[in-house]
């Protein structure tokens, strides 16, 4: 049962429920105590072992359901009546030898279902992770059952002078087994290697452009969607225990012996030296006109998934004017949000200086030596003003100054771009243009408040 629940634990991997060494133990432990003979309790003691939020229940029920699902075998149509007629009259001699055909015939299911877990296991069906694989392995799992020796069977039984019947029970019982065996393999990729499909398919759309031609196909969008959400709960995971690194570590000797002076000086309650760790502030300014859209939908998105790490988050957006959107994410779920921002104020003809002057006159009081200001545009202003000395006063105020441009480096200096007159003003400027690079660069912003 170990080998099973090894891939039990694996099949919940792969479902992006994240089982650990520590949990594996917990849940072998359950297992020793609660027993298998009552499902539902061997059930509920596993999820309350390892499933930790309300989503990796619904992916553990998903889960456990599949993989102890066990379909009755119907492997062969019943004999004739014959009284105790032997069900193996009218094959051949070397049919009494094979316990495959044998356990066809007589309809024997459980005996059948217990010989395809162990084909399987000898197989390695499990071992499956691509759609491409089902046939081959839906093949090696009847090979190993004993496929060919039941052709073999069936085709003596032909020349057989009375086994014309036994051989098309034999051949139906074989197409049914043939059809189980497929479900079987089916069940295994669903439980194995659906996660990997999911996973190269992540990795794919971290790599889609942003604004690509054609915009995001709304699939595409909602997987994206997710996956923007994944990496922001990846990130603050990992930030937030390095912030609880502070609750051990070094000793501090004077308060410790402080606190031990009302004990006779017996150290009852070790204390530790703590390190001050500021969670960065962020003002965020999205440029919401047609060319940028999508990138700001899901830097707004990622931003406001980080809520575990950031300090404080102030978003802004804009297209001719500049307006706070700070009211709208806190009234709608932050999906809907970003449409009504963008039914706001995007896709209207883009002026860089008149936002910069609008963001100066009535929100430069939320820039201070703590404050990360990152940019998300694309820097073209259609020739108006662009305001250099409102940025140069941004960047005098701010603790750091980060540019996403979804453009090419090459294209700073074209047109009516002055992404290259800003360049100046910002302490990084680097072209983000896939959910994968909009990734690595908000890490490095974390990175420079959390020590590591």
């Amino acid at each position: 049962m170990q080998d099973a629940m090894e891939d039990f634990f694996r099949a919940l991997r792969a479902a992006d429920v994240k089982v650990s060494p520590a949990e594996a133990i917990d849940a072998h432990r359950t297992v020793a105590a609660v027993g298998f003979s009552d499902r539902e309790l061997f059930k509920d003691a596993l999820c309350a072992t390892l499933a930790k939020t309300s989503d990796e229940v619904v992916r553990f029920d998903d889960v456990f359901d599949t993989f102890f699902a066990r379909d009755a075998l119907t492997p062969a149509e019943p004999p004739p009546e014959r009284g105790d007629g032997d069900p193996m009259e009218g094959l051949p001699p070397e049919a009494a030898e094979s316990d495959l055909t044998r356990m066809i015939m007589e309809g024997d299911a459980t005996g059948l279902a217990q010989a395809m877990e162990e084909a399987a296991e000898r197989a390695q069906v499990s071992q499956i992770r691509l759609t491409t694989q089902r046939s081959r392995m839906s093949r090696r799992l009847l090979e190993e059952m004993g496929l060919a020796e039941i052709e073999s069977i069936i085709s003596a039984a032909r020349r057989l002078e009375g086994g014309g019947d036994a051989a098309d029970r034999l051949e139906a019982g074989k197409r049914r087994l043939a059809a189980e065996a497929q479900r079987y393999v089916e069940r295994q990729h669903s439980l194995y290697a659906s996660g990997s499909g999911r996973m190269l398919r992540e990795e794919l759309l971290a790599r889609k452009a942003l604004n690509a031609e054609g915009g995001i196909d709304p699939v595409d969008q909602a997987m994206m969607q997710a996956l923007v959400k994944k990496m922001a709960k990846r990130l603050a995971d990992r930030y937030s225990r390095r912030r609880n690194r502070a609750r051990k570590g070094h000793m501090d000797i004077r308060k410790t012996l402080r606190k031990s002076m009302p004990y006779g000086g017996m150290p009852f309650e070790i204390l530790w030296k703590t390190q001050k760790i500021d969670k960065p502030s962020i003002v965020c300014i999205c440029d919401v006109s047609k060319s940028v859209a999508a990138a700001a939908q899901f830097l707004l998105t990622f931003l406001y998934s980080l809520n575990e790490v950031v300090d404080r988050l102030e978003a802004y957006a804009f297209s001719g004017r500049l307006i706070s959107v700070n009211d709208i994410l806190d009234d709608e779920h932050v999906d809907v949000a970003i449409f009504e921002v963008l039914k706001r104020i995007g896709f209207q003809q883009t002026d860089y200086g008149k936002s910069l002057e609008d963001f100066c006159e009535n929100h430069l009081d939320h820039v201070d030596r703590h404050t990360t200001v990152i940019f998300l545009g694309d820097g073209r202003s259609n020739y108006a003003d662009p305001r250099m000395d409102l940025m140069a006063t941004i960047h005098k105020r701010a603790r750091s100054v980060i540019w996403l441009n979804p453009e090419p480096e090459s294209y700073w200096s074209q047109g009516d771009s002055v992404m290259h007159r800003y360049e100046r003003f910002c302490h990084v400027a680097k072209t983000c243009n896939t959910l994968g690079q909009l990734e690595r660069i908000i890490e490095d912003v974390l990175r420079t408040y959390v020590p590591h």
